[in-house]
C-alpha cells in the first residue's frame, strides 16, 4: 500500500537519492595549468564555432573549440599574473558591440544564440579572454615592437608611382543633391559635365557655377597626390593646371576636383604613415602569436 509508513520512507529515500545525483554531469576533458576545461564548455563552445559556419564536420568544430578554450585558459592566467583585470562592465560593452555589428538588438542576439544551442555565457567567455590578450598585447607585447625608419623609406619607394609625386592646390565643384529632392544622380552628373566642358579654370569657377542651382566651389587647399584616393591621383595626374576630373557621385551629389596649381614632389610622408600602421600590426601580430606560444610551451596542459 502507497500509504505504508515503510513504502513512504522508500520513497523519500530515493528522491533524495535522485536530486542528489547532477543532470547531466560534466566530464574534464581538459587541464591547463590547473584551470579544467570540461565536455560540456567544448560541446557550447562547438555550437558557436558552428553558428560561425566555421569547421567543416562536428568532430572538426569540437577539436577547434578544445584549442579556443585552451588558448583562452592561458590567456586569462597571463592576464591574471600580470594583475589584469577584466570588469563585467568591460564584457557587457564587447557583448553589445556584437550585437550592433551585426545590426540587432542584444535580445535578439541571445535568442538566436539559445536558438542554435549556444550558452550567452560561451559568447561572454570568449569575449572576456579576447578583451584579456588586447590589454596583454598592450601592455606586454607592444613596447617590444619596433619599425625602423629605414624599413618603411624601402616599402614607401616601392609604392610610389609616377602619377603620385605631384602636390596640388585643388578646388571642389560640387553639384549638391537636396535630401528629400527628386532630383536624380544622372541628371545632376548631365549638369556637371556640362559646367566641365565650359570650366576655364579655378579663377572662373564661382563665376560658372551661378549659372547653375544649388553647386558649391570649396576650396580644397594644398594636396598630395599621396593623400588622394589612387584612381583620383591617376585622373589628376593626367590633367594640366586648369584641368577638371570627370564627375563622381558622392554622398552629397556629384563632385569635381579642379587643379589651380601642380608641381612636381616626391613626398613619402603619407604613405610611411599608412605603412606604418600596416607594419605595425603585422609584427604586433608575429609577437603575439610568438607570446602566445610561448605560454602554451612553458604550461602543463593534459588532454583527458
Amino acid at each position: 500500500m502507497l500509504n505504508s509508513p515503510a513504502i513512504r520512507s522508500v520513497l523519500i529515500i530515493l528522491f533524495a537519492i535522485f536530486l542528489s545525483q547532477p543532470a547531466m554531469a560534466s566530464k574534464v576533458r581538459v587541464t591547463v595549468n590547473g584551470t579544467q576545461i570540461t565536455d560540456q564548455e567544448i560541446s557550447l563552445r562547438a555550437a558557436l564555432i558552428k553558428l560561425e559556419r566555421r569547421g567543416n564536420s562536428n568532430n572538426a568544430r569540437l577539436k577547434l573549440a578544445r584549442d579556443e578554450l585552451i588558448e583562452e585558459a592561458l590567456k586569462l592566467q597571463e592576464a591574471k599574473r600580470l594583475k589584469i583585470e577584466i570588469t563585467e562592465k568591460q564584457v557587457d560593452a564587447a557583448y553589445l558591440n556584437v550585437a550592433r555589428n551585426l545590426r540587432m538588438s542584444v535580445n535578439n542576439l541571445n535568442q538566436i544564440l539559445k536558438a542554435n544551442g549556444v550558452s550567452r555565457k560561451t559568447l561572454r567567455d570568449r569575449l572576456r579572454a579576447g578583451i584579456a590578450w588586447q590589454q596583454i598585447t598592450k601592455m606586454a607585447i607592444m613596447p617590444r615592437v619596433q619599425i625602423s625608419d629605414l624599413e618603411l623609406n624601402q616599402k614607401a619607394e616601392q609604392q610610389l608611382e609616377e602619377t603620385m609625386s605631384y602636390d596640388y592646390i585643388l578646388k571642389e565643384i560640387l553639384f549638391i543633391i537636396p535630401k528629400g529632392s527628386n532630383i536624380s544622380k544622372s541628371r545632376r552628373t548631365a549638369q556637371a559635365n556640362q559646367y566641365r566642358k565650359n570650366f576655364n579654370g579655378c579663377d572662373g569657377a564661382v563665376k560658372l557655377s551661378l549659372s547653375y542651382r544649388d553647386v558649391a566651389v570649396l576650396d580644397v587647399g594644398r594636396r598630395h597626390a599621396t593623400q588622394l584616393p589612387k584612381p583620383i591621383a591617376k585622373e589628376l595626374a593626367r590633367l594640366d593646371v586648369g584641368g577638371i576630373t570627370k564627375p563622381r557621385v558622392v554622398e552629397k551629389g556629384v563632385s569635381m576636383l579642379a587643379i589651380c596649381t601642380k608641381n612636381s614632389a616626391r613626398d613619402l610622408t603619407f604613405i610611411k604613415n599608412n605603412l606604418r600602421q600596416e607594419v605595425g600590426n603585422e609584427k604586433v601580430k608575429k609577437e603575439a602569436d610568438a607570446y602566445l606560444q610561448r605560454l602554451k610551451e612553458r604550461a602543463t596542459i593534459i588532454i583527458h
